[in-house]
């Protein structure tokens, strides 16, 4: 059983010691919005672990040459695919359970741009110019 990397449980001259950094540097970094700990009741700065590794990646970026304003942007976008990238798995299960597996899918175009999906072995109903795509399963 390993510790929860989002539990806050260092303070800042700890944090700072684990991302071999200067205590004034996460202050700053805090100010700046580009690392932001929790807070302990008496106002205190708490980082859990995945502070710590995000602030070894600023580190990171900084000797690279980026600039904090640059930084802060890279880390921001990247916490926004992550986002679409947890929301896309939740849609596809959720697809998934609805429909079946994602490679039994059939769809059908028609010339409007309607596009319907249909069961195995279904046609389309209007037989003017619809387009079907299929995609065989594994082994068939």
């Amino acid at each position: 059983m390993g510790i929860d990397i989002n539990q806050p449980i260092f303070v800042i001259s700890v944090a700072a010691e684990l991302a071999d950094m200067h205590p004034q540097t996460l202050r700053q970094y805090d100010r700046l919005g580009i690392v932001s700990p929790s807070r302990a009741p008496g106002k205190s700065r708490r980082y859990s672990q995945r502070d710590i590794d995000r602030l070894r990646e600023v580190q990171r970026l900084s000797h690279e040459g980026v600039s904090l304003e640059g930084i802060k942007r890279i880390l921001d976008l990247e916490n926004q695919v992550a986002a679409l990238q947890y929301r896309v798995a939740e849609l596809s299960e959720e697809l998934q359970r609805r429909r079946g597996p994602l490679e039994a899918r059939i769809f059908a175009a028609g010339a409007a741009g309607d596009v319907v999906s249909l069961a195995r072995g279904q046609r389309p109903r209007a037989r003017s110019q619809a387009v079907v795509v299929w995609r065989p399963r594994p082994g068939e």
